[in-house]
């Protein structure tokens, strides 16, 4: 088959990319490198069904002739990360909205089936834990910036719903909960990469807030994996699902696993939200998944511990800088970290 990947220069989308050449589909990329980097996918050309267009999803015209020629879109492309959300509101919501927008229309028009990638942030402030798909939800004030990129997520996930209501397009909305691995950039606020390298610099691990609010981290080859799992579940369409990790663990806590797993002698620091941010920038304190629905429609189960994820990207990042990270790179445990390859094939692709 051949798949559409918007913004598939990303950290993940690229990752994707990758499973699905593996699994000898052609792939063809449309990223505008905003926020993608070249490097994520620059391995990948030059091999046979690997096409990458850097362009815009705003870019009415391309996307149709794009979608056309395409039997399957991976929808991933959006302004990411907090630090982005708050510096550039306008950019956030113009190119999650409209680009999805764009998407959707052509994909409904010559009826190509849509995974959307959705995002944890959607939950707001609910206080329910864990989060369950079907779960109310509480947004703070429209004058915070804070909350531009969760409604505009939503506003995606009703899109996506009222195609499906209206034309029966199969589409899936996955609401990804952080997601990390290698080649995930700290840029735009990503807390392990970011603790990661201030650690592997013997700098300061700089924890925002007093650190007690809790996350769960889930490794992209699951998150990959569950991916091309809904992609394959005709039950999926028309339906929000949860994908990630429910194992949580406190901020605190992760910058001193971090650090334990470095060997860094880096001091923990705590920095206030309006001096990381901006002033009145609100938190939520859990974000854990309900992956309920995710084990009754894929079976899924996240593979790869937290300490899996720390050791990958910390040997991700040694070797991409070894002369700025000097001594001994981790050997790979296989059984750990095992090759993408012994994935077994998913039953329709």
């Amino acid at each position: 088959m051949k798949f559409l990947v918007t913004g598939g220069a990303g950290f993940i989308g690229s990752h994707l990319c990758e499973a699905l050449l593996e699994k000898n589909h052609k792939v063809l990329v449309i990223d505008d490198l905003s926020t993608g980097r070249y490097e994520n996918v620059s391995h990948m050309e030059g091999l046979s069904g690997f096409e990458l267009v850097i362009d815009t999803v705003l870019n009415k015209a391309l996307i149709e002739t794009i979608v056309k020629s395409v039997d399957f879109i991976f929808h991933l492309a959006s302004a990411v990360g907090v630090r982005l959300i708050i510096e550039q509101p306008v950019k956030t919501i113009e190119t999650i909205v409209e680009g999805t927008s764009i998407v959707l229309c052509q994909a409904r028009r010559y009826r190509k089936p849509v995974i959307l990638t959705s995002t944890s942030e959607a939950y707001g402030k609910g206080t329910k834990v864990p989060f369950a798909e079907d779960d109310d939800i509480l947004l703070g004030p429209t004058s915070k910036r804070r909350w531009a990129y969760a409604a505009a997520k939503m506003i995606d996930e009703f899109l996506a719903f009222a195609h499906w209501q209206e034309t029966k397009l199969p589409v899936v909305c996955a609401r990804l909960f952080n997601t990390v691995g290698p080649r995930q950039t700290g840029q735009y606020g990503m807390v392990i990469p970011r603790f990661i390298e201030q650690a592997l610099k013997n700098q300061d691990i700089s924890v925002f807030g007093d650190g007690q609010q809790t996350r769960s981290f889930c490794h992209v080859r699951d998150i990959v994996k569950a991916l091309i799992g809904l992609a394959n579940s005709r039950k999926a369409a028309g339906k929000v699902v949860n994908i990630g990790n429910d194992q949580e663990i406190s901020i605190n806590d992760l910058a001193r696993r971090i650090k334990e797993l470095s060997g860094s002698v880096s001091k923990i620091v705590h920095v206030p939200y309006e001096e990381a941010y901006a002033e009145g920038f609100e938190d939520m304190m859990r974000r854990v998944p309900d992956l309920s629905l995710a084990r009754q429609l894929i079976g899924f189960r996240p593979r790869y511990s937290l300490d899996d994820i720390i050791e990958d990207i910390i040997r991700h990042c040694k070797t991409e800088h070894s002369s700025h990270f000097p001594g001994k790179v981790p050997e790979a445990n296989p059984q750990k970290h095992p090759s993408r390859r012994r994935v077994q094939p998913f039953n329709r692709f």
